[in-house]
């Protein structure tokens, strides 16, 4: 999953650069079945986003740019709250700067030097 901008005259050029400046900057998000391993606050500029983990059958509680990233991303639940600026730009971002802070079990027990079932 990405995100970029492409500005250009004519809105399918726009388009295109758009998604080309998103292939360059794809990243792997950690998840559980179907919601995010734990609450995590994104920042970026003035954008903060909040992401808390949500039961089964939650949904995605989400607001305009938040909701889009969370949806493309393949998380089914998740509570969150955007907080500071409303521009959509740094609330992406934002977004992305927690979801790349999202660790899974096997990662935090290396860096612990301990095993899974130890967790």
């Amino acid at each position: 999953m990405g995100h970029g901008s492409g500005k250009a005259k004519e809105v399918p050029q726009a388009i295109r650069k758009g998604i080309e400046a998103a292939k360059k900057n794809l990243i792997r998000v950690n998840l559980t079945e179907t919601s995010i391993p734990h609450l995590v606050l994104g920042r970026y500029g003035a954008g903060q986003v909040l992401l808390k983990p949500a039961p089964e059958g939650t949904g995605v509680i989400a607001g305009g740019a938040v909701r889009a990233v969370m949806t493309s991303a393949g998380v089914q639940n998740v509570l969150t709250k955007s907080l500071g600026s409303p521009n959509p730009h740094n609330v992406v971002k934002a977004t992305f700067a927690a979801l790349l802070q999202l660790r899974d079990k096997a990662d935090v027990a290396t860096m612990r030097g301990k095993t899974v079932e130890e967790m």
